[in-house]
Parts: structure tokens; sequence; C-alpha cells
């Protein structure tokens, strides 16, 4: 596949802004679609201020692209009722367009029983309605690639990185600057992470690799460390930007009983605590298939990647990028 033109369904959102710059910096022509305007476009980047539901609209607005990304991820509260439609859409695009179609995933299909090391046949064994919609996705697209659709999707783990609305701002480094630090689970536990401008960049070097038809499924390595280490980076990180505290940071842990009870009157609590087993079961992704199919990739170490991050929250020097609240990872 040349560099053409490139579709990002979703540009506002902290995974479509990342695809936005790094397809940009790599001299695609970026479509960027978004009901509100960024606070700014790459050069070679346009913005499309449509919705989804009118594919036509959408499918002409974009004649020429030959890549569509699906960057739309609503927040939790409204993922039985949203996710799958909205998807729906974004492949009626891509299929108009006669594009290839790209979806980043994640690790819910798996479930609570999922083994430590999870390879791209690993078999879904979803445990939560999240799971169940997850793996429903994968199915469609499958039916769709089936029928001749080039479609491909890479699984990560939780994302970081490029703006607001992940577990780094809204619980982590939430007290950062109260010295306070908040670990989701136990500190021995491995979790799976991907840092977002090094996900986009999978994208790209996927998106290049001269077309298919079929699904084709990869995995995104990222990063895998328990609960010590990532407190570890962090506070690395943060002590580079010149926030340690004298006496250093302390580290807690969420109080989930509580958050379970208050999940009885707050809809978003109930939701995160159901997705509980992620910091408990541990878990890592195998990159192999994916360095197999394009080569080496861009892997941001953890302690430089993690003070980006907070630069990017408005940490230490330079502005952070606002995007819209989602705990998901993909």
């Amino acid at each position: 596949m040349t560099r053409s033109t490139v579709l990002i369904l979703g540009a506002g959102g902290r995974f479509g802004g990342a695809a936005m710059q790094a397809f940009a910096a790599a001299g695609w022509t970026v479509l960027a679609q978004q009901r509100q305007p960024p606070p700014a476009l790459p050069a070679n980047a346009r913005l499309l201020q449509l919705g989804l539901a009118d594919a036509p609209a959408l499918a002409r607005a974009a004649a020429g692209a030959t890549l569509v990304v699906h960057a739309i991820n609503p927040p939790y509260t409204r993922w039985e009722r949203e996710l799958l439609p909205l998807f729906r859409q974004g492949l009626a695009v891509a299929e108009r367009l006669g594009a290839r179609f790209m979806l980043p995933g994640n690790v819910y299909a798996y479930g609570q029983t999922m083994p430590p090391l999870l390879r791209e046949d690993t078999p879904p064994r979803p445990s939560t309605r999240k799971g169940e919609l997850r793996a429903a996705m994968e199915d469609e697209l499958a039916r769709r690639a089936a029928q001749g659709l080039d479609a491909v999707v890479i699984r990560a783990g939780d994302f970081f990185g490029s703006g607001r609305g992940s577990w780094l701002d809204l619980v982590i480094a939430k007290d950062l600057a109260r010295g306070q630090l908040v670990y989701p689970g136990p500190l021995d536990v491995l979790h799976a992470w991907a840092y977002l401008p090094d996900l986009a960049q999978a994208f790209v070097a996927v998106a290049g690799d001269g077309g298919h038809r079929g699904l084709l499924r990869l995995h995104f390595a990222g990063v895998a460390v328990t609960g010590h280490e990532f407190s570890a980076a962090l506070q690395a990180a943060a002590g580079e930007l010149g926030l340690r505290p004298a006496q250093g940071f302390r580290v807690g842990g969420l109080p989930w009983p509580a958050m379970r009870a208050l999940g009885l009157v707050r809809p978003m609590l109930r939701e995160i605590v159901r997705m509980r087993y992620l910091w408990r079961v541990p878990h890592a992704l195998d990159g192999t298939a994916l360095r197999r199919h394009v080569g080496a990739l861009p892997a941001t170490p953890l302690p430089q990647a993690l003070q980006q991050a907070l630069r990017g929250l408005g940490f230490g020097p330079g502005p952070g990028r606002q995007a819209p609240l989602s705990l998901a990872g993909g």
C-alpha cells in the first residue's frame, strides 16, 4: 500500500490524536473525522466535522482514502448501546470507500482465565459483557473480511500517553502533586501497557505492508511490568521533572469494596469494578508476529514514556493535550 490518504474516525480521542500525528509525520494525507475541531492539525491533515451515522456523506467527503482507522471508543457507561453501532458505521464507511479497515483491539475478550502470555491464536473466553462486546466486534470483522474486506486488528494493553482519560491521570497519578500515587492492583502482578505514540507508529508500519484480503490479527507487546516496576518508573519520571517530594512518594491502593458499594448509584464505578480482574490476573502480549510482519518498531523506555505522558498532563514544561475521558484500553 503506497502512502496515500487515511481517514481517522474519532481523531479527537487519545488514540485518534496519536494516530493523526503519526500518519501525518509519515507523509500520509490525514482526514480527521471528529465533531469538535482539535487545538491544532498537522499541515497535511484536514478536518471532517461529520458524524458516522451518514456513511454515504462521510464516504463522499473522504473520497480517495485508502485506509480507515477506527479510533472511536465511547465511555464505559455507553458501551452497551453505542460500541457495536458505531463500529458498524465505521465499517460501512470503509466498505463504501473500498479501503483497508484498522481497529485498535484490547485484551477484554480473553476474560479472567486468560494465560500470562497472550498470542494471536489464544482463544477468547470473555467473562464480562465488555469482553463479549469486543469479541463480537472481531467476529463481525472476520465475517466482513471473509467477504473481501481488508481488515487489521492490533491488540494492545492499557493505553497511556497522548492526553487525559487513562488510568494514569484518572487514578494512578491523580494526586501526584501531593506526593501520592495509587496503583489499582497488587504490586507484584504483571500488567500490559501501551504507550500511544508507539502504538500509533505500529499502525503506520502495518498500514504500509502492501495490503491483503482477509483479517490480520496482531499483538502490540508494549510494555508488561509489575505494579512495583510501573510505580518505580513513574517516580523516576516525576523526579526528572522536579516533582519528587522530599520525603518520597506514598504508594497506596484503590478501595475496591467501597467502589463496589458506590457502584450501586454511580454507573461508571460499577463498570470499572467489573473489570477489576485485569489488575489481578497477570498478562502480557506476545509481539513476535508483529515484529516479524513489519520489523523493529519504536519502543520508548517506560520512564521516558511516562515522563512524556506527565508532560502531556501538564506536569513540568509543555502544555497538556485535552481528550475525552475513558478508561478503556482500546
